[in-house]
């Protein structure tokens, strides 16, 4: 006797043939029918995973071969057989070569030799899924030791990958991106290649401080270090190759430092990119509002899908933009979207910091006494911003 919980469907064009094989089968096997392969494939999908599946051969609108090929697709565990005349012999071998049947039954099959098969269907059944399970621990596991060390190794880089991890899943149901496990999984581990760097290099870049030219050029080989470590775990190659991208810009720029641009990056990638300067911008104190005015005008570094995916997601209310203003114009309650430099390098002011009156008239001072560095940088909202001669990029609520 079968296990009840591994259900068979069999799919017959012919009611009468379906109703004999549940006089025969029922007290042996859990046991379901569709009559023919459009109802098939509604079961399947809607009351699905069956173990095994029996299709009959020559069915109006789709062979048997077509049916089971559509049912693995929708249930690629389901044992698949067919039962055939002596005619379509040669049709379900080929099938079976290219491994869409586990086995074909000629008609008028025995009811020993039905039984014996469809117990071997479920035994195979079993196999299948035992294996998956048993990967899909190691697999868990696996990730669950590595985060682990992160943790440990480097708590800042964790808790950052702890964070974003939250706007990726939500990115990804914006995006109805299939497999969004994937990039799940690539976010908690997009940091792990920090943990064969030393520790102040780290800290410095998830602070956003800089970094000397040594020290960013051991800062790049981080996602190369951790496609290394992930790509070693079976399952696992495709989050790889997202955490190898997760540095690089839309545009192409960034790192790694090869011809990858736009779409040719994983989505994953993508996702996470946006998703990690977003809490890097957030944690520098920055509002909703206004982090997406800077994630906006940075232009060509992300892709403008997710940009607008993010949108979505924030529902941010307020708009805002980045203007360049005179030191003349500015007024007070605007905030800085940059930091503010003389020309000789002090910093005078920094980003995120609300324009008071204070604020202009050491502003003013510099201006006349030393030089400021460049024009200063300003969000603005959006029902207050001029027309003038820079016109970034809109920041829009949904």
């Amino acid at each position: 006797m079968s296990h009840m919980s591994e259900r068979i469907l069999f799919v017959d064009d012919d009611p009468h043939i379906l109703q004999a094989f549940q006089r025969t089968l029922r007290k042996r096997f859990d046991l379901d029918v569709a009559v023919g392969p459009e109802e098939g494939l509604q079961k399947v999908t809607d009351h699905g995973p069956y173990a095994v599946v029996v299709s009959d051969m020559r069915m109006p609108n789709m062979t048997g071969v077509e049916f089971l090929r559509e049912v693995r697709k929708i249930s690629p565990d389901t044992v698949r057989m067919i039962l055939t005349g002596n005619a379509d012999q040669q049709c379900a071998i080929d099938a079976v070569n290219e491994g869409y049947i586990f086995r074909f039954l000629t008609k008028p099959c025995p009811a020993d030799i039905l039984v014996r098969a469809l117990e071997a269907g479920l035994e195979q059944y079993r196999l299948i899924t035992a294996e998956r399970e048993l990967l899909t621990s190691t697999l868990a596991g696996c990730i669950r030791v590595l985060t682990e060390i992160l943790s440990l190794v480097a708590p800042e880089a964790f808790g950052r990958a702890i964070r974003a991890r939250e706007l990726v899943s939500r990115l990804c149901r914006e995006l109805n991106v299939p497999d969004a496990w994937q990039i799940e999984i690539a976010t908690m581990l997009a940091p792990i290649g920090c943990i064969a760097m030393p520790e102040e290099i780290v800290t410095k870049a998830i602070r956003g401080e800089p970094l000397k030219e040594p020290e960013q050029a051991t800062y790049q080989t981080h996602p190369r270090i951790a496609h290394d470590l992930i790509s070693k775990i079976p399952r696992l190659e495709q989050v790889a190759r997202i955490v190898a991208y997760q540095e690089k810009l839309y545009n192409g720029a960034g790192f790694p430092a090869d011809l990858i641009e736009g779409d040719d990056i994983p989505l994953g990638s993508r996702i996470i990119k946006l998703a990690y300067d977003w809490d890097f911008l957030i944690s520098t104190g920055l509002s909703p509002e206004l982090a997406l005015a800077e994630i906006t005008d940075r232009r060509g570094w992300y892709d403008p899908k997710v940009v607008n995916a993010l949108r979505r997601t924030l529902n941010v209310q307020q708009v805002c933009v980045v203007r360049e203003m005179k030191i003349s114009d500015l007024v007070d309650g605007l905030i800085l979207a940059d930091n503010v430099y003389s020309v000789n390098g002090t910093l005078l002011c920094s980003k995120g910091q609300e324009i008071t009156p204070a604020i202009r008239f050491r502003l003013r001072n510099y201006a006349v006494n030393v030089g400021i560095a460049r024009p200063v940088r300003v969000f603005i909202p959006l029902a207050g911003a001029s027309d003038g001669v820079n016109h970034p990029t809109e920041v829009h609520g949904s």
